[in-house]
């Protein structure tokens, strides 16, 4: 067991990929504190693992609840050895032509709230136990911190964003802890939602169907579970295997950055919202 003895917190990790990490680190040795909005889901990690997890429900747009978590992480566990910073949302890769006007403020807002803000929350209220324990960060990114098309403007400016705050972090917290980053691609078993201010919230990715939209694109051939993308955190929160890894972010999508051209249909959405504005204008 690669992670015993080893305490993770990890933000957003009661369902899909969070819930798969939680798992994988609980097989490995680790014990687990997991910070989510969901009661539900986290009575169910609970129910699984019993005294291996520790939940503790809260927002992570705000600092208390980070810091919330932080604490009964230590005081459960008596210190904090790695973090997870993997809750987000999906803007459903709404373009900027079709965002309406009175709601692409509060959708950004919600977006990098969460997406970005949500990560250094966690960092800032992690950080004292992680100098302590000289301990290792892992945010989970997306294809779309590297590549166009696994979002909309929104979500891929946001992972975007994940990429610096990584190279940050890892910049200014060097050499005392380690600071990296996970970039999955498209995941079956993933559970995550859409943006409250664009009425998406009770929308899941897991109603779509990604093996049917990605497998006959991607140069693996498949679309990767949750769990098969779990092993990866394992990996960079591990002590002696990772000496010389900080500032990496892990490009681990299916090959979607190598897939070569495919029929993107550019200017489609374009043509289509301006050529319809442009008939609603014509005269009867």
């Amino acid at each position: 067991m690669r992670l015993n003895g080893e305490v993770a917190l990890v933000t957003g990790g009661a369902s899909g990929l969070g819930r798969a990490i939680v798992d994988r680190y609980v097989a490995e040795g680790a014990r687990v504190a997991v910070l989510d909005r969901s009661s539900a889901g986290l009575a169910k990690l609970k129910a699984d693992h019993g005294d291996a997890v520790v939940g503790i429900e809260g927002d992570v747009r705000f600092l208390d609840s980070h810091k919330q978590a932080v604490a009964r992480c230590v005081e459960t566990f008596g210190k904090l050895d790695c973090l997870v910073g993997n809750a987000g949302v999906w803007d459903y890769m709404a373009q900027l032509v079709d965002l309406a006007d009175d709601r692409i403020e509060a959708a950004f807002d919600e977006m990098f709230s969460i997406n970005v803000k949500g990560y250094l929350l966690a960092a800032k209220a992690a950080l004292p136990a992680l100098y302590k324990s000289k301990g290792r960060v892992i945010f989970t990114a997306s294809n779309a911190a590297f590549y166009t098309s696994g979002g909309g403007p929104l979500y891929t400016a946001s992972k975007h964003a994940v990429v610096g705050l990584i190279k940050q972090l890892a910049y200014e917290w060097g050499p005392y802890i380690r600071v990296n980053g996970i970039a999955p691609g498209g995941i079956v078993g993933a559970d995550l939602r859409g943006l409250e201010a664009l009425g998406l919230q009770d929308q899941s990715i897991s109603t779509l169907s990604l093996p049917d939209m990605l497998n006959h694109v991607l140069p693996t051939g498949e679309v990767a579970t949750a769990e098969q993308y779990a092993g990866a955190y394992v990996f960079f929160a591990t002590r002696a295997e990772t000496v010389p890894l900080t500032g990496s972010i892990l490009d681990f999508n299916g090959g979607w950055g190598v897939r070569g051209l495919i029929d993107a249909n550019l200017g489609a959405e374009l043509e289509k919202h301006f050529c319809e504005q442009a008939v609603r204008r014509e005269p009867a």
